[in-house]
């Protein structure tokens, strides 16, 4: 039986059981404690409240580990995407129960800015209107949200991104609260190599500074050029002769002028000093753990994002830093060529799910079919439709390619031609993409320079549009299998009594930290896990998701 229940202004609860369709099927319940509300009831389905990332943290710190949830403000979003197409629009509780009686619909709350510590004067949920009693605003919300779901293009698809997305939160919440496994004496180890000694009055570190030193010889004696100021450096190479758009590694290696290699390796040594250097460590590291904060479907596509501390772009040399405890190890396992692989799943293109379906290396085996054997042909050629680089060589490749697999490109097609004319476009399981007149930023580092054919009359804008929902679909589609794996993944470590912790997730990969025993049967439970998320989530097809696993005692060992 599923469970609403809502906090009251005393620590306790208030709590009811439900029916199928939302509905109250018993008695309102008063608990002293939300942990004992829960504590309590171990026989409960699923548990249906306000925000996942506020009720669960205080569950976790009471104890308390949740099986199943449904979260109404993510589901909020997701449905008012999905059928207004209305991506951003306010998704909390008294938002949603606005929305529902035709009343002025509130803001968000704003997101807090990440802190070490939380603050004293946190903002809380967005109040609902005076005498509203929320217990009851939870109980019509999700039961309009059941409804809404039920009307949805693919009902069962759409019930299946709800309870998905609240795993997410589960998986992301938890994470946070467990923290990755970091050594600090390591990451300074790490920083002192290559940044040198620190100097006060924020001055920049030794190596950092003799390179900037280096870069203002190169351009002429008495010459002063700041390398992290983009105009200095244009204006410096500007009089040396050479023009310059822009201070991008690509174009920077275009040229030929002794002041690139020490302005590479001081841009280097700046991302690593602003992003990840001593006052990031002081600030971020405590205890032996590095606790993000992570918001899952942070991006339009689904992927997550974290709320400061950069947790998914941890540059390789300060991997060396994330170790396992004494006797424990790190399962760190990337999926092989995901996003073709779900092209595969998804299109139902006969010939790609076979492709997909052999061997480890997708790419390998497409050449053996369709380009003499030349892998990076194949590789080009693939990603080129998926993320719609119709240009040069992949130009080339794409007729050989739709011949042999129609329904493959048939499908991002049809996307990158719905996203052209402003149309909806959803991925698999329902998390759709906002009309044009709502379209976000490129987010995946999508193609923006490649041109389709000549005689296409769609807009530039249309165009680079098209460009996002072709990848959407695709890339999107990924994000909500991922989040059945890390469910499925949760479920069986939990349900098999191990020590193991998930503590990393990013679009493709995921760390769990357990003790060396258990090494072996964690990276059996993964590949279990992603078998179990592609029936759960495209069916019987037979496509699968092979995984790249090492175990570890340091993650900058792991590739």
């Amino acid at each position: 039986m599923r469970w609403a229940v809502v906090e009251t202004g005393d620590g306790g609860a208030r709590l009811c059981p439900l029916t199928q369709d939302g509905r109250p099927a018993g008695p309102v319940v008063r608990e002293p404690s939300l942990a004992e509300a829960v504590r309590s009831r171990p026989e409960a389905e699923r548990w249906v409240w306000r925000s996942t990332a506020e009720v669960y943290r205080r569950l976790l710190a009471a104890g308390v580990r949740v099986e199943r949830c449904y979260d109404v403000e993510v589901a909020e979003a997701l449905l008012i995407g999905h059928a207004e197409g209305q991506s951003g629009q306010p998704r909390s509780l008294a938002a949603a129960w606005a929305r529902l009686r035709g009343l002025p619909v509130p803001p968000d709350a704003p997101v807090r800015a990440a802190e070490t510590q939380p603050s004293l004067f946190e903002p809380g949920p967005v109040p609902l209107p005076p005498g509203t009693d929320e217990l009851t605003a939870l109980l019509e919300v999700y039961a309009g949200q059941v409804a809404r779901t039920a009307r949805a293009e693919h009902p069962d698809r759409m019930r299946l991104l709800l309870a998905s997305e609240s795993a997410g939160m589960l998986v992301a919440t938890e994470m946070s609260r467990t923290g990755i496994p970091w050594r600090a004496d390591v990451h300074r180890e790490v920083l002192d190599r290559l940044l040198g000694e620190r100097f006060p009055g924020g001055l920049e570190p030794r190596r950092m500074a003799e390179l900037a030193d280096e870069v203002s010889r190169a351009f002429g004696e008495g010459v002063r050029v700041r390398p992290d100021l983009p105009n200095d450096i244009i204006r410096a190479f500007a009089r040396a002769g050479i023009a310059l758009s822009s201070t991008r590694k690509w174009e920077l290696q275009q040229i030929d002028h002794p002041a690139v290699a020490p302005l590479l390796a001081y841009k280097s040594l700046y991302r690593l000093h602003t992003a990840h250097g001593w006052s990031w460590l002081q600030q971020w590291v405590h205890d032996g753990r590095f606790r993000p904060e992570y918001l899952p479907g942070g991006t339009v596509s689904g992927r997550w994002t974290t709320n400061g501390g950069g947790a998914l772009q941890i540059p390789k040399v300060i991997r060396q830093a994330v170790r396992a405890d004494p006797g424990w190890r790190l399962v760190v396992a990337d999926v092989d060529q995901m996003e073709p692989r779900v092209l595969a799943a998804v299109s139902r293109d006969r010939g790609l799910m076979e492709v997909a379906g052999t061997g480890e290396d997708l790419y390998a085996d497409l050449a053996a079919r369709a380009f003499g054997g030349d892998r990076a042909q194949a590789k080009l050629a693939l990603l080129g439709a998926i993320y719609g680089q119709t240009s040069g060589d992949a130009l080339k490749h794409m007729a050989d390619l739709r011949r042999r697999y129609p329904a493959a490109v048939a499908y991002v097609d049809d996307a990158a031609r719905a996203g052209e004319e402003g149309r909806l476009v959803r991925t698999w399981m329902g998390r759709t993409c906002p009309p044009a007149s709502m379209a976000p930023p490129d987010e995946a580092g999508l193609p923006q320079e490649e041109e389709r054919p000549a005689g296409h009359g769609s807009s530039s804008a249309a165009r680079a549009r098209g460009r996002f929902t072709r990848n959407f679909v695709v890339q999107g589609s990924a994000a909500d299998w991922a989040l059945l794996l890390l469910a499925a993944l949760r479920h069986a470590m939990a349900r098999a009594g191990l020590r193991a912790e998930l503590v990393f997730f990013q679009h493709d990969e995921v760390i769990v930290h357990c003790p060396a025993d258990e090494a072996g049967t964690v990276a059996e439970a993964i590949a279990v896990a992603a078998a179990t998320a592609s029936r759960i989530a495209f069916g019987p097809t037979p496509v699968r998701f092979p995984f790249t696993t090492a175990v570890v005692e340091c993650y900058g060992d792991a590739k």
